[in-house]
């Protein structure tokens, strides 16, 4: 059903592109995230909520258009068909149909419910390709619920101390995720302009946020002090972080879940939150089937994919399971 081309996932049958690396005529778009949904195609294909996203971020005059969840699109001989896959807003796992046969693509996921980003839909299929972002035992994730503690905890910590609290996570689905647990009761809370523009798209999907301190050209330092900022990595050591006077960082990241990642970024403190799938949820079949995965005995061949490196890693299930 599906090849590697020189452009990415490309399928035959349907003439089209999985979140191809460079510009298509058609390009099906699991997420919004920019290793996934690149400039350049002619047109694309995605979930819609993900298209106010895809917008933002890749231009108001792209050709996008969106499907809904569930709903089906015949392209070439292929059944196409988009479902929740519980990473960011909108993001989506593509089901492909042809003779019988049924592909699924997971893109990136999670199967977590963190109350922003939709719930992961188990989808039953022959083939299932799958991102393993995380896939070493190492990384294994505490719930949200856990991790939201612990940053207000620091938060708190911070403000007792005189500093304000940068928390750095990425623009799209951490920074929203993680806005939309704090306590605007605790303290001020802002953002940096590249999570702020992304808010819309959210908003429109029905989701809120706290309320936000104005952090323009000037913001006043004893607010500051008792203040939580999320902002992108890239932001650290910029003209509008000095703005806050005296802060203490941390990341939130699936990445902090080693030691190493803390230590190489220098940030005062390292949360271990992934948007990704875990370990135990990505090899371990039993796992699968307390979920009610309806993949079952139907399921001929499982391929665990590594979009980050284009390189098959290893066959995961079989027809035993």
């Amino acid at each position: 059903m599906l090849r590697i081309a020189k452009e990415g996932l490309y399928c035959d049958a349907g003439d089209f592109f999985i979140d191809p690396w460079r510009g298509v005529d058609r390009a099906l778009i699991t997420h919004g995230h920019s290793d996934h949904a690149r400039s350049g195609s002619k047109s694309y294909l995605c979930s819609v909520d993900s298209v106010p996203v895809l917008q933002a971020r890749l231009g108001k005059n792209i050709a996008v258009h969106g499907m809904g969840y569930g709903e089906t699109r015949t392209i070439g001989d292929v059944l196409v068909s988009f479902h929740p896959a519980g990473h960011v807003l909108g993001s989506a796992q593509i089901r492909l149909e042809r003779g019988g046969e049924v592909w699924v693509v997971s893109g990136d996921y999670k199967v977590e419910n963190d109350g922003v980003s939709g719930v992961f839909e188990p989808v039953s299929c022959h083939t299932f390709i799958t991102e393993s972002t995380f896939g070493l035992p190492v990384y294994k994730w505490r719930p949200q619920a856990e991790i939201v503690g612990s940053i207000h905890r620091w938060w708190a910590e911070n403000q007792r101390a005189g500093r304000a609290s940068v928390l750095f996570t990425y623009a799209l689905g951490k920074a929203q995720r993680l806005l939309s647990t704090l306590d605007e009761g605790q303290g001020p809370i802002a953002v940096h302009g590249a999570v702020s523009k992304l808010l819309p798209a959210y908003e429109s999907a029905g989701i809120g946020f706290p309320a936000l301190m104005d952090v323009g050209r000037r913001v006043e330092r004893d607010a500051a002090r008792q203040a939580i900022l999320i902002a992108p990595p890239s932001s650290e050591n910029t003209p509008w972080m000095r703005k806050f006077g005296p802060i203490n960082t941390a990341f939130a990241s699936g990445w902090m879940r080693v030691r190493g990642g803390r230590r190489r970024g220098s940030y005062g403190e390292g949360f271990a939150i992934s948007d990704h799938v875990a370990v135990v949820e990505l090899h371990d079949p039993q796992r699968f089937n307390t979920m009610s995965w309806p993949m079952g005995d139907d399921m001929h061949r499982a391929v665990t994919y590594l979009y980050e490196y284009c390189m098959v890693q290893a066959v995961v299930w079989q027809a035993a399971i």
